[in-house]
């Protein structure tokens, strides 16, 4: 017998909703077959079998809502199996385990392999397939699976990591719960009947917990200055003028995401996240960019930045923005980045402060353009301003750092040839 576990489909999903079987009792699957769909905190994806059998039960029904990573949801017999054919039955409510969920969860079902002493040790096949052609031994790594199982995710961590001595790795901190109300709304004198409860899902869970983590224990700091944009509104004509005829618009914020990622290279510093062990200084400008979707807020990444051109930068951003918006992100292109624009410019908002996407060490507000009345020359003329806001985690960037930064950023923006040459 072998259990299908609710898998843990990006590092902060802790529940999810089984969305949609794909397959049916009695149904043979073999591995990497699609068997169901899961809606996580994040997105909606596709579920894959790791090993080959029958589909023996179904245990939690569609449209279940706050499953638990780790939690059964189907049972594979042998291949060739009978099926036990049993009417549906949701399981019994599962003991939570206080453990790190793994970065992907997979079966139970242990497959044993020799290791080099008179030990065994126990990994999936998958894990097995996947050391095997990068050349690593399992009796080296550490699962993080059931049981101490080792895992696809733990093979790929080993041969992503650079070599270095080994070290006893502390288990990751329990997350910390949003500490409920003192008092209900009833005891602070709202009548049932004068309001109407909408229930928390896991993103907006997710969203509350992390934002409140990050406002909690990463000292804030915000710098704002105001950056002319008549220069770059002008170069944004004359550049979809000439995209025009492949059919990319590029808009202010394609621009302000390349100046932001250029400004990262000519200050290192400031592309930095704060870690136990030190300051990790990223070697790329992978941004996120703030989304709004239905239910909260996620940050898609476009990678490496700074090495894009405009109209990549622009069709890149547009199909990333849409599939967020349809949940239909992979957990890749949603997970890491090194430093994160929210632009609320489209709403009319002039200025605002935003909170740190931890580990990141800043986020960017950028608010509208609009014209204003500027001294120059010792005369009052009319400039369009934007407002932006950097806001920093005073543990990675200080204030001279953040200062430079928005210097580097100032002068791209206002002089916008400066991306290109």
């Amino acid at each position: 017998m072998t259990d299908i576990l609710m898998p843990a489909l990006s590092p902060t999903m802790e529940e999810g909703i089984l969305a949609k079987w794909l397959v049916k009792v009695g149904d043979s699957v073999r591995s990497g077959d699609v068997v169901a769909e899961i809606e996580t905190d994040k997105a909606t994806m596709e579920v894959e079998a790791v090993d080959e059998g029958v589909v023996e039960a179904l245990l939690v029904a569609e449209g279940t809502e706050g499953v638990k990573v780790n939690t059964p949801i189907a049972r594979l017999s042998g291949e060739g199996a009978a099926p036990v054919a049993a009417p549906f039955a949701a399981p019994s409510p599962p003991q939570t385990v206080a453990a790190p969920a793994p970065q992907r969860s997979e079966p139970v079902k242990e497959s044993p392999v020799l290791a080099k002493g008179s030990g065994r040790i126990f990994a999936s096949p998958l894990a097995r397939r996947l050391a095997a052609e990068r050349g690593l031994d399992l009796a080296t790594l550490t699962g993080s699976g059931p049981h101490g199982r080792i895992i696809r995710a733990d093979v790929e961590a080993a041969a992503a990591a650079p070599a270095r001595p080994a070290r006893i790795e502390a288990p990751a901190p329990a997350p910390v719960p949003i500490s409920a109300p003192a008092a209900s709304l009833a005891q602070l004198g709202y009548p049932d009947d004068s309001y109407t409860l909408v229930p928390l899902d896991g993103m907006r869970r997710t969203v509350a917990r992390r934002l409140t983590e990050s406002a909690r224990d990463i000292p804030h700091f915000p710098l704002t200055i105001d950056v002319e944009i008549d220069a770059l509104l002008a170069a944004r004509t004359r550049i979809n003028g000439l995209l025009e005829p492949r059919g990319i618009k590029v808009s202010v914020n394609d621009l302000v995401i390349k100046a932001a990622a250029l400004a990262l290279k000519q200050v290192p510093e400031a592309n930095a996240s704060f870690t136990p062990e030190g300051i990790a200084l990223h070697r790329h400008a992978d941004i996120s960019m703030a989304v709004a979707v239905e239910g909260g807020l996620i940050t898609p990444i476009l990678r490496r930045a700074e090495q894009k051109g405009l109209a990549d930068i622009a069709q890149e951003a547009k199909d990333l923005a849409e599939r967020a918006r349809n949940r239909k992100l992979k957990p890749e292109e949603f997970q890491g980045g090194s430093f994160s624009i929210s632009n609320l410019g489209m709403f009319g908002i002039r200025q605002f402060g935003s909170i740190i996407n931890p580990p990141q060490g800043a986020i960017l507000s950028v608010g509208a353009g609009e014209a204003r009345a500027v001294i120059r020359d010792g005369q009052v003329v009319s400039r369009t301003l934007m407002t932006v806001t950097l806001t920093c985690d005073h543990r990675v960037i200080d204030g001279a750092i953040g200062a430079r930064w928005l210097a580097a950023f100032r002068a791209l923006i206002e002089e916008p040839v400066t991306m290109i040459v």
